[in-house]
């Protein structure tokens, strides 16, 4: 499609009655949309554009607007869904950024917009000063707060190992921890750079902090998050807001390891310590085994000595004490010659006791015949046989008043039972739980209730209640039927 434009040579003739109408074709407003479209679209074609973000917005759908500003213009650009998740630098407000992509119209909104499927930042002084301005956003939230670190465990009994399976790094860790202490280890492969970079190591992080402790798959008592040196592009994802919110959370401890000791990421603020080295990470993990053995050993012998100067003390000390006491034999010699005289007075003492014991006892043994001793023993035994038979009479005439008393309590207890009552037409109305219910008001009250007669008891279901199911009757034997009992009256 030709656009015609009314130029200089246009009115040489002179004005013309079918000017307006006649000479000047009509054009739609899509296909003057369509026009400017493929002209801007055509001229520029694929463009680099230098400039600071401004006004970024993100909705649900997943694109990302922004806009690409300088001192005296604006540009409005846009990042479909499938090109934001390939940027590994995401466009922030306020950063300086080299957007390319691709300049277009947006015949919506009659306006010319640039198509962006890559962002780089400026120079490396606008990525450190949004860096820098991300640190301190989160250090403000207490991310990095010191008291939230955790102690480093002295021997851990797995390490759990987050970084690339197919790089030097993996090697590097495990042929140290080889070296130091052989430990289990636990390795979690992730990508360490790139757009996948950040949501692969918060996942593993936390999907570490997930495991059961006692699980079929062991709970890591350590987490070392490890990539090797790089750029800061290269870096970057260990920069990323989810990644250090994850090694902030996590309740394992955790050590960073990414990088060379001259590179610097915010996981490194937000873990529990940080390894200049992937290998110093697997040095700080354990200690040195031979060492620790070494160590144990004089240790050991430290104790050993120790206990041996302790005692040689103790016995010097004990030894000093003993010879302040004195010694045995002039304490405890005075004392056996004092036993040595009371010893030689005490058989003669002995002998006289007896002696006189001997005389006081021979005139009772004149008195004493076994004549006497027997007609003693025989008044005794029918002391004692008359006693026995006295016994027994008592008794027996004790336990006949009790079968008398006992006898009369049961009859006077079966004429004042209530079941004699019943027997002559009365009834017992009970309530739940086996109440006994003594007026009308109670017993419309509690409903179902049971009336005890002389022969038994039956239920009564209030008036209104479904009747029960009959149950099936078994074949009963013929029986007499029971004469009713005498018309005497009722509760009811």
């Amino acid at each position: 499609m030709d656009i015609l434009d009314d130029g200089p040579d246009a009115s040489k003739n002179g004005p013309s009655e079918n000017s307006a109408s006649g000479n000047t074709p009509e054009f739609t407003v899509s296909e003057i949309s369509g026009a400017v479209k493929r002209v801007i679209e055509g001229e520029f074609g694929r463009v680099r554009v230098r400039g600071e973000v401004g006004r970024v917005s993100r909705p649900s759908s997943g694109h990302l607007y922004f806009d690409l500003k300088d001192a005296n213009a604006v540009i409005a650009a846009v990042s479909w869904k499938g090109q934001v998740a390939r940027m590994q630098i995401r466009p922030e407000e306020g950063m300086e950024v080299i957007a390319t992509g691709k300049l277009t119209t947006f015949p919506g909104q009659s306006k010319y917009q640039l198509i962006v499927d890559d962002v780089e930042p400026a120079g490396a002084g606008a990525l450190m000063a949004m860096l820098e301005a991300r640190r301190k956003a989160l250090t403000a939230e207490g991310l990095f707060d010191p008291a939230r670190k955790k102690p480093i465990p002295y021997l851990p009994a797995v390490i759990g190992v987050i970084t690339s399976p197919s790089g030097a790094v993996i090697r590097d860790i495990l042929h140290r921890l080889r070296d130091r202490f052989p430990r289990r280890v636990l390795i979690w492969p992730v990508a360490v750079q790139g757009q996948a970079c950040a949501p692969e190591v918060a996942a593993a992080i936390r999907g570490f902090n997930a495991l059961a402790p006692g699980g079929k798959l062991p709970r890591p008592d350590l987490i070392i998050v490890a990539r090797g040196g790089g750029s800061l592009e290269d870096l970057w994802g260990f920069n990323e807001e989810v990644v250090v919110r994850a090694a902030a959370e996590s309740r394992i401890p955790l050590i960073s390891a990414v990088g060379h000791e001259t590179d610097t990421t915010l996981i490194d603020f937000a873990a529990d310590r940080r390894a200049p080295t992937p290998t110093a990470a697997a040095e700080m993990a354990v200690p040195v085994r031979a060492e620790l053995a070494t160590r144990l050993s004089e240790m050991q012998a430290r104790i050993s000595r120790a206990t041996q100067t302790r005692m040689a003390g103790r016995a010097q000390r004990l030894a000093d004490l003993s010879r302040a006491l004195g010694r045995p034999e002039a304490i405890t010699r005075p004392r056996r010659q004092r036993f040595d005289l009371v010893a030689d007075r005490l058989l003669p003492a002995l002998r006289m006791v007896v002696v006189r014991k001997r005389a006081a006892f021979a005139p009772l043994e004149a008195r004493i015949s076994p004549r006497l001793l027997q007609t003693y023993l025989r008044v005794e035994r029918d002391r004692l046989a008359g006693l026995s038979d006295r016994l027994g009479r008592a008794e027996q005439a004790r336990l006949t008043r009790a079968q008398d008393r006992f006898a009369r309590l049961a009859a006077m207890l079966q004429t004042l039972g209530y079941q004699e009552t019943l027997r002559r037409g009365y009834a017992v109305v009970r309530g739940p739980a086996d109440q006994v219910l003594t007026t009308a008001a109670t017993a419309a009250a509690l409903a179902p209730l049971e009336i005890e007669f002389k022969d038994g008891r039956l239920r009564v279901l209030p008036a209104d209640a479904p009747p029960p199911a009959p149950a099936p009757k078994p074949a009963a034997k013929p029986r007499k039927a029971a004469k009713p009992p005498p018309d005497q009256g009722s509760l009811f």
